[in-house]
């Protein structure tokens, strides 16, 4: 998980998941209403200490990277198990190696 950071960059960046989950109208969702509430109902002025606000930038936090790692996830499994049986050259570039070929051609015939 990242370090604690201000409230602005843990909100951008849930919101930013939400944007990439969602498409275009993620605005209009329940989901990036309660979150703006949220983090409107923690605001607090400079001069003030807050350990509820510091909880919830925790929480928040937790949240965004539960929503990244969810994400990054989702992309894995569709690039590693999305398809069903490969041969093994398919397999073999997937991880990045290339079969041996015989120098000869066709097979091991002189």
């Amino acid at each position: 998980m990242a370090a604690v950071t201000s409230p602005l960059c843990a909100c951008r960046g849930i919101l930013r998941e939400i944007r990439l989950v969602k498409g275009s109208g993620y605005r209009h969702t329940i989901v990036y209403k309660y979150v703006l509430d949220q983090f409107r109902r923690n605001q607090v002025t400079g001069a003030q200490y807050c350990r509820e606000r510091m909880d919830a930038l925790h929480t928040a936090c937790t949240y965004h990277c539960l929503l990244t790692s969810t994400r990054e996830h989702l992309q894995l499994h569709e690039v590693y198990h999305a398809r069903g049986e490969r041969d093994t050259a398919q397999m073999a570039g997937l991880v990045g190696l290339r079969l041996p070929t015989q120098p000869g051609g066709k097979g091991w015939e002189t």
